[in-house]
């Protein structure tokens, strides 16, 4: 993820650059910010995390505990329709609907910090956010702006049932749906036949998503957990 984050940051300097260097100073692309409706796509990739709050509940006779960890955080990818409402010079109103992907690898631990169980927990997002981006002035081909607003998600991957495979085993469920508010700045870069934006996002997951079921041959793993909340960071390419 960091060397992709490394490529995309020279790739947009690269095209900074290359917006910036005219002999004319033309203004590329101007129709578009001046349209009352546009719409376009848009991909990258993103790393899902959790905020996890233990239960700190005894279990069996010893009273042993489980602390329940995230670790390894993956890269997942998403994909997205752009619809961009134009309100006001420098505001917009925008609609992503898309489908994102990703891992979470959960670790629980013993009281004398030996691994006890890992769990991957696999997600299929179907996303649905509804942004504000309020940009600044233009400056010759780009323009840097700041977004934020709220996003439905559900998921589409969670397991319905408990894994009881040793080498994929998941004795925790989750919830499907969840709430989250979205915060993020990027840059447009007009070219001559498109607006190219690099954006960074951070999704905040408001609900507790771990589901109270537990596995009956071993219910300490959900209830060593509390709360999960979700997290994910996304690295967004939008082509308009």
């Amino acid at each position: 993820m960091k060397k992709f984050i490394i490529i995309l940051f020279l790739g947009v300097i690269s095209l900074s650059l290359f917006a910036q260097k005219n002999k004319d100073n033309v203004l590329n692309y101007q129709g578009v910010d001046q349209k009352k409706l546009h719409f376009g796509f848009t991909l990258g990739l993103n790393t899902m995390d959790f905020k996890i709050t233990p239960s700190m509940n005894e279990y069996g006779a010893d009273s042993k505990l489980l602390y329940p960890e995230l670790n390894d955080l993956l890269t997942g990818f998403h994909v997205g329709i752009v619809s961009n409402l134009r309100l006001t010079e420098f505001l917009d109103l925008r609609f992503l609907p898309g489908i994102s992907l990703g891992t979470r690898k959960i670790l629980f631990y013993d009281e004398n910090h030996n691994l006890d169980r890992e769990m991957k927990i696999e997600s299929t997002f179907i996303d649905l956010p509804l942004l504000l981006k309020y940009k600044a002035t233009r400056i010759n081909n780009t323009r840097p702006y700041i977004i934020g607003g709220v996003n439905v998600r559900n998921d589409m991957a969670r397991n319905k049932e408990f894994i009881e495979e040793e080498k994929a085993a998941v004795y925790i469920k989750m919830k499907s749906f969840d709430i989250y508010y979205d915060l993020g700045a990027g840059v447009d870069f007009y070219l001559t036949y498109l607006k190219f934006s690099f954006e960074i996002k951070y999704s905040v997951g408001m609900l507790n998503v771990v589901s109270s079921d537990s596995y009956d041959d071993d219910p300490q793993y959900a209830n060593s957990i509390d709360k999960l909340n979700s997290r994910i960071f996304m690295v967004s390419l939008h082509f308009e």
